[in-house]
């Protein structure tokens, strides 16, 4: 049997068929479990910040694959770079290593400023990072006396994923009683509450868990000030500070890391999404030598996690980011978006840093009365996007969440600025029509 190895580009429609948007729709809810729902459309291809769908109709992606393409679609040197991998080596397991994972793992300590003694473990998302951060805070659990710690506390608000040790530490009753219980020992504490913290976190707290902005509450930045008494207050009670970096870290916020200004260093950070520019990888980063050692062989692992086309990936965005001047244009656009939502009068409130934006809705011309009670007009407003070829999201009733890949330019976000009013009424008509006809 000849094995098919050759140099040219083959269409993957040669393997899975063309098709229109309403079909592939049906064959998915023949085939695919029904965990995320109905898929809002079925996407073929991308461009910069541009995808298609099935049915050839163009959007503006402002999600991002929230937040994963970091560098936009089909980006020429993320793609040569990761079909040039692919084609030298693609997987060796972890019982052996590559150069680029350990070229990943020295850029990675680098930007993070990561003193001697720091290390990086790869996964292949970001609840697999958490998943890795969670067995480091259980193993911080003797302290000094012979007792044990047992605590881990996160805040109220948290997304750290679905996975149980990160679903635990995630705070949305909906995605956690279904699968309760739970490992135990983590207690939530009110977001942003410094009393609260220092009431919480004692000789008992294994870790501390958060997040420098919540992206799945709505964009939330934490208060100013409390990292760094965060910070303070578990080194004071010997517990770790774990910062989870999945959505703002490798840029998003216009720096490497969202608590890169604040002058904190963490024990440990976990990343993902935009870190392989849309390739699947995660990592974990441990700073200094007694909690690089927290984790020794045999206590973790992972059968994908630092392939050399994962890493490959990330190096090839790292080095995007760093080499075209992406974090300037994150600072700037993001600022340009933010400012330009908030002299909207469809916009009660503006959060967020660099491209990661959240928004509150008031209603079409600001007047929220125009809105039925309790609708969910931010979904609305998504479909009223969809159909006017615009990609954004709702983590809540009244909030859309913008996190774009970070090559937007200023003139594409204005085309969905100038648009938002239209849509907030469209949205808000098709609210108050389903309620006439129920």
């Amino acid at each position: 049997m000849s094995t098919p190895n050759t140099p040219e580009t083959r269409p993957v429609s040669e393997l899975v068929g063309t098709s229109t948007g309403e079909s592939w729709l049906a064959r998915y809810s023949n085939s695919l479990m029904g965990v995320f729902g109905t898929p809002q459309r079925v996407l073929v291809r991308g461009q910069g910040c541009h995808v298609w769908d099935a049915d050839g109709k163009q959007y503006l992606d402002l999600l991002g694959g929230i937040a994963v393409n970091a560098l936009g679609h089909a980006h020429p040197f993320v793609t040569s770079v990761i079909s040039s991998q692919l084609a030298t080596l693609g997987h060796v397991s972890n019982f052996f290593t590559s150069p680029t994972q350990v070229a990943l793992a020295e850029k990675l300590l680098e930007l993070a400023h990561a003193p001697a003694g720091s290390k990086v473990f790869f996964a292949n998302s970001g609840t697999e990072a958490n998943e890795a951060a969670f067995k480091l805070a259980r193993r911080n659990s003797v302290r000094g006396d012979g007792t044990r710690r047992t605590k881990i506390v996160a805040l109220e608000g948290a997304f750290h994923g679905r996975t149980m040790g990160a679903l635990a530490l995630t705070a949305k009753k909906a995605y956690r009683e279904p699968f309760a219980p739970l490992p135990a020992g983590v207690v939530h504490i009110p977001f942003g509450d410094l009393d609260a913290l220092r009431a919480e976190v004692d000789d008992t707290t294994q870790a501390l868990f958060l997040e420098p902005i919540q992206g799945e509450a709505g964009v939330v930045p934490l208060p100013d000030g409390y990292l760094a008494e965060a910070r303070r207050i578990t080194r004071d009670a010997g517990a770790l500070l774990i910062v989870d970096e999945v959505q703002t870290g490798v840029g998003r916020t216009g720096e490497w890391f969202a608590i890169g200004d604040s002058g904190v260093v963490p024990d440990a950070i976990s990343l993902a999404k935009g870190l392989g520019g849309g390739f699947p990888i995660g990592a974990l980063i441990t700073f200094g030598p007694e909690n690089s050692a927290l984790l020794s062989a045999g206590q973790h692992g992972t059968t994908f996690g630092g392939n050399p086309v994962a890493t490959a990936a990330a190096l090839a965005t790292l080095h995007a980011i760093e080499s075209q001047g992406v974090l300037a244009n994150v600072r700037a656009v993001g600022e340009h978006v933010r400012s330009a939502l908030a002299k909207l009068p469809e916009v009660a409130e503006v959060r967020g840093r660099g491209l990661l934006i959240g928004f509150d809705l008031a209603g079409p011309g600001g007047d929220t009365a125009a809105v039925p009670d309790g609708a969910n007009l931010a979904a609305a407003v998504v479909e009223a996007g969809l159909e006017a070829g615009f990609i954004v999201n709702a983590p809540g009733p009244r909030t859309i969440r913008l996190a774009p890949p970070l090559i937007l330019t200023a003139d594409q976000a204005d085309t969905f600025i100038a648009a938002l009013p239209q849509l907030v009424s469209r949205a808000a008509a098709a609210l108050n029509s389903q309620q006439e006809d129920s």
